[in-house]
């Protein structure tokens, strides 16, 4: 899934309310003054996405709404238990990316109990997800989460303060999900519109295996 992460004054990017890539329209304005144009002086600047028409609202170089950070959208098929957690993360993560890091190890640890672990320890349940055939890719973007949100909580050697570093935490998050919920929903989609009689060839010869 791209993303854009926004900026200011850019001409397209990763809208934060649709989660469409759109060419962005600008004003700005002096408070003091109500003085409207596109200098770039001007200390407010409102964004309007051309794909859904809603407005983002930056002072100087900060989005201030919506209040999101630069997380990207979470992955269309995130569990809405999971979701929650993230889009709580990414509305703190310009103020605190120490809690952002720490609450998107928390939606990864409800992603682990919507797989079928246990949810009580990521670690085991990242342990067992690998006996069951865990792309290496996946099980490490789980453990880069897992290890940077104990840090959040446990300072250590991980800057959990940097935004750059939690920023990277979403997209993981997002990649994890890619791999565990959302590619297997449309292969088995894509798999049980096969015509029976295939289906049942697939299920002989899988069968002569065992």
């Amino acid at each position: 899934m791209t993303y854009i992460p926004p900026q200011v004054f850019a001409t397209k990017f990763t809208c934060p309310h649709c989660g469409a890539i759109a060419k962005q329209s600008w004003q700005a304005r002096m408070p003091s003054l109500g003085h409207h144009g596109d200098d770039t002086q001007n200390v407010i600047r409102i964004g309007t996405c051309d794909h859904c028409g809603e407005i983002s609202l930056w002072y100087l170089e900060r989005m201030v709404y919506p209040d999101r950070g630069n997380a990207p959208p979470p992955n269309p098929d995130m569990p809405p238990a999971v979701k929650s957690h993230y889009e709580e993360a990414a509305a703190v993560a310009a103020k605190s990316p120490r809690a952002a890091a720490g609450l998107l190890r928390l939606a990864l640890q409800v992603l682990c109990k919507e797989l079928g672990e246990a949810g009580e320890n990521i670690n085991v349940d990242i342990g067992s997800l690998v006996k069951k055939g865990l792309p290496p890719t996946v099980q490490q973007s789980l453990d880069v989460v897992r290890v940077t949100g104990n840090h959040a909580v446990h300072p250590g050697q991980i800057d959990t303060d940097d935004q750059r570093v939690v920023e990277a935490l979403f997209t993981l998050v997002n990649v994890v999900v890619e791999y565990m919920v959302a590619l297997p929903k449309r292969v088995g989609t894509l798999y049980s519109a096969l015509p029976t009689g295939a289906l049942e060839q697939i299920k002989k010869r899988d069968a002569t295996r065992t």
